[in-house]
């Protein structure tokens, strides 16, 4: 019984990774109760947090899915919803969203939620940007002090706020202070702290991971440039096979009983929630 269940979670993956609507790759993980619907959704941390599989859990409860959740950041995303090689996608790059409704390869945007940026590093902050008056500021702090910064460097939707900061401080940051990781958001801020580095982080990631950065503490925050909204895209109808599965999709986690899955997700764990819904994000949209 073991071996006929495996090789029908292989066949399962087999078939996801290989239909048209699916992640190019490997699925980062599969979730649903399994069935014949099925689609492919890309997105990073509200995926590493555990956020998407809350909301396919929802999903699954009146529908007989299986999802491929595909691990990328907003850039890569984008890639890959271009591609045809996702159905939808979960992302925080704003300019480009609008872009790819715009080019008709993407359909359905709708805001989700939010969180926000923290500029996390050693307390005792050589930078001085706990004492900055916004984050370009504080950017400008670290680039003065050349104190050590992780980036991302992956053209996800942090890098690209990141990128967007240093404009706005006027630098364009280089040399040996200045740490690519190319790697995501958990692992990224496990660096920072081991090197007791500064790093940009989502409020979401600070909250479940902080444990696992114990040299570093939130430095600044406030600034509304700061506040990072999410917003769901999907394949046009005929673009991909798991398109209409994951529209229906997109419609619970935009309904009353996916925003309060965004809400209270991370409550039970940490005490506190790790996303604001989109009544909160309303206010910062764009």
């Amino acid at each position: 019984m073991k071996s006929l269940v495996l090789a029908a979670g292989l066949a399962l993956c087999a078939v996801l990774q290989a239909s048209p609507g699916s992640a190019a790759g490997k699925c980062a993980d599969i979730y649903g109760p399994g069935g014949p619907q099925r689609f492919s959704l890309a997105t990073g941390s509200p995926g590493e947090l555990g956020l998407v599989k809350a909301l396919v859990d929802a999903f699954g409860k009146s529908n007989p899915v299986s999802v491929c959740w595909k691990k990328a950041g907003s850039g890569e995303s984008l890639d890959l919803l271009k591609a045809g090689d996702v159905d939808m996608i979960m992302v925080h790059a704003p300019a480009d969203e609008k872009k790819a409704i715009a080019d008709g390869w993407a359909v359905g945007r709708i805001l989700i939620g939010s969180n926000e940026f923290f500029l996390v590093g050693p307390p005792e902050d050589p930078a001085k940007i706990a004492q900055a008056k916004d984050a370009a500021d504080a950017y400008r702090r670290i680039a003065d002090a050349k104190a050590k910064f992780f980036t991302r460097g992956d053209n996800s939707g942090t890098h690209k706020k990141e990128l967007a900061i240093w404009e706005k401080a006027g630098i364009k940051p280089a040399g040996e202070w200045y740490v690519t990781s190319s790697d995501f958001m958990a692992a990224t801020l496990k660096r920072a702290s081991d090197q007791k580095a500064y790093f940009m982080t989502d409020s979401s990631t600070w909250v479940a991971e902080k444990k696992n950065a114990p040299a570093l503490v939130v430095l600044f925050r406030g600034d509304k440039f700061l506040v990072n909204t999410y917003h769901a895209l999907r394949a046009p109808d005929t673009a991909t096979a798991g398109a209409g599965t994951a529209a229906r999709f997109i419609e619970l986690v935009a309904s009353e009983d996916g925003q309060r899955v965004i809400r209270e997700f991370g409550k039970d764990k940490h005490g506190e929630g790790l996303y604001n819904d989109a009544a909160y994000a309303r206010a910062y949209d764009d």
